[in-house]
């Protein structure tokens, strides 16, 4: 745990050349994954979940960041489709995050997640259509 008034710790960022879960140099765990043309909005939810409950599973409780790519899914002015705004934003943001140090996002950049990380990851990630 940090001390108070503390900064929080902000890893260096070395995205891998390769999608998969590596260690990195600086003692965290690099996390890079691809989502594709073909991947649903819930094919990329269960996979981003994946991927980070496989870091947590082979590195307990070390610091996570997350790269990830979009490949396609854009729409005619340029920007994502609304499930890939969706994705990047409400999904990732609520149930993704909590989980990382850091990520890299290709609609925000790099962030660092302001609240330690958490490492309590469920079994399994079940979304609800509304």
């Amino acid at each position: 745990m940090e001390a108070p008034n503390e900064p929080p710790f902000v890893p260096a960022y070395n995205k891998p050349e390769s999608p998969g879960v590596w260690m990195n140099f600086d003692n965290t765990v690099a996390i890079y994954h691809v989502v594709q043309p073909t991947d649903t909005f819930y094919q990329a939810t269960q996979a981003v979940f994946g991927v980070v409950k496989e870091a947590q599973d082979r590195f307990p409780d070390w610091p996570r960041v997350f790269y990830l790519d979009i490949n396609g899914h854009t729409d005619p002015h340029h920007g994502f489709e609304d499930d890939f705004v969706e994705f990047q934003q409400e999904f990732w943001f609520s149930a993704i995050a909590p989980f990382l140090t850091s990520f890299d996002l290709p609609l925000t950049g790099p962030l660092v997640n302001p609240n330690p990380q958490r490492n309590d990851l469920p079994d399994e990630l079940v979304i609800q259509n509304p």
